[in-house]
């Protein structure tokens, strides 16, 4: 008999039209290897999530920018299709603060866990965190949230440049305008110049003191937090490699006890009243050793399949299994566990696996899914040909964005030596231009 309640499917939401998003395939194969149906609503048109042989339909998203309202419309229509009531799982932020305000409307065709609606929508956003960590007494990154420009030129100032400027709901930043939602800010004009753009962004700009990466710096924690409030599945986890170098998304994540980040996390979650799937990021300081909460992911992160425990079990398998009633198997942990993204660290994917502690899974590459693995390459490759291009002709004198700030760097593109202060977000969600 099976562990699941495979009469209840699985729908996963994600407006963010990124192609190349591991985390969606990897809930797919997770439920789809349980015996639960997997209905996907996100634009797979030229993603391989849409080759694997675990998703069993495919649906119209919102488009990105969508209003909670419409995000609402979408997925009753979907409920309409599927005809049962079925486990709903964000996977962006933007999903979830805007499956989170309409939980009362959706709950009779979605099971969804039982928390506050503005919670998801505290934590997601930059400037809601800082005040929530602060009310923790949780270490977090000095944050100002300056009211005009002048003084976003003198919070720069005050804070030591370089400083990391963010946008505090970064799902809200539209694509193609030459805003990045994190990007490293080296003077007090760009900074002011920055928050000239805030309209445009739609949400506050926020400046932090700078915590620059180094080895053994970059954390994170993969959680579920069940309907007792108990964090179960998932773990700490250590980014070994990452794409930039130094300030990157995760190419390769190592499973690594860290009894004082599953600590932070678990006292986070429970003082907070938090409920489901969760994903934190956390940054060493050099000088302090203290670990700084970065980012509060009000859902599953892309490398949340690193924490497949002895018993099979990860947060997305907890969600379906608690909000069915279902018991949670005792698993246990499998540290040394590799997670690789093959498209970003192919070195490290083709590298045998032979000796490695706890095993090891590729992002794309699976026996029982080979589909995926396949077309990511030919996917891949035009997408690199289509970067490389563009870059070629701004090379070739094409006028660059002329409203975008002189200088300003993405964080991702890597970091220059500062007074080891604080941190910075490196989520892969935050960068429009180039996310996996």
């Amino acid at each position: 008999m099976s562990l699941f309640d495979t009469r209840v499917p699985a729908v996963l939401l994600r407006t963010d039209r990124n192609p190349f998003h591991h985390g969606t395939l990897g809930a797919v194969r997770s439920l789809g290897r349980a015996g639960v149906d997997v209905h996907v609503v996100a634009d797979c048109a030229h993603s391989p999530v849409r080759a694997s042989r675990y998703v069993t339909g495919l649906h119209t998203p919102p488009p990105p920018g969508a209003s909670p309202e419409d995000i609402a419309a979408a997925l009753r229509r979907v409920a309409a299709r599927i005809a049962r009531p079925a486990v709903l799982i964000p996977m962006d932020d933007a999903c979830a603060v805007a499956v989170a305000r309409a939980r009362t409307e959706l709950a009779p065709a979605y099971l969804l866990p039982d928390q506050p609606g503005d919670l998801p929508a505290r934590v997601a956003d930059k400037a809601e965190l800082a005040a929530v960590c602060a009310s923790l007494d949780v270490p977090h990154p000095e944050t100002l949230v300056p009211d005009g420009a002048a003084e976003a030129a003198r919070a720069a100032w005050r804070l030591g440049l370089p400083v990391v400027a963010k946008w505090s709901r970064p799902w809200l930043v539209p694509p193609g305008g030459g805003l990045r939602s994190t990007v490293l800010v080296r003077s007090a004009r760009e900074a002011g110049e920055l928050y000239r753009r805030a309209e445009e962004a739609g949400s506050r700009l926020l400046l932090q003191a700078f915590l620059p990466p180094g080895a053994d710096r970059d954390w994170f924690f993969h959680g579920y937090a069940d309907r007792s409030g108990a964090v179960r599945a998932g773990g700490p986890g250590r980014k070994t490699r990452a794409r930039p170098r130094g300030a990157g998304l995760t190419a390769v994540g190592r499973w690594t006890p860290n009894p004082r980040v599953q600590a932070l996390a678990e006292r986070v979650t429970a003082e907070l009243g938090y409920r489901g799937v969760f994903d934190l990021d956390f940054r060493r300081c050099g000088t302090t050793g203290r670990y700084h909460l970065l980012d509060f992911n009000p859902r599953p992160g892309a490398q949340f399949r690193l924490f497949a425990d002895t018993a099979g079990l990860d947060v997305v398998r907890a969600l379906h299994l608690d909000l069915t009633h279902r018991p949670l198997p005792a698993g246990a942990p499998r540290p040394g566990r590799m997670f690789v993204v093959e498209n970003y660290a192919p070195l490290s994917a083709l590298r045998p696996a032979r000796g490695e502690r706890g095993g090891r899974e590729l992002a794309w590459h699976a026996r029982d899914d080979r589909a995926p693995g396949r077309a990511l390459w030919a996917l891949w490759g035009r997408h690199v040909g289509a970067r490389l291009r563009d870059r070629a002709l701004r090379g070739r004198g094409a006028r660059p964005d002329a409203a975008a700030p002189a200088r300003a760097r993405v964080v991702r593109q890597g970091s220059a030596p500062a007074a080891d202060r604080t941190g910075v977000s490196d989520r892969p969600e935050e960068d429009r231009a180039g996310r996996h």
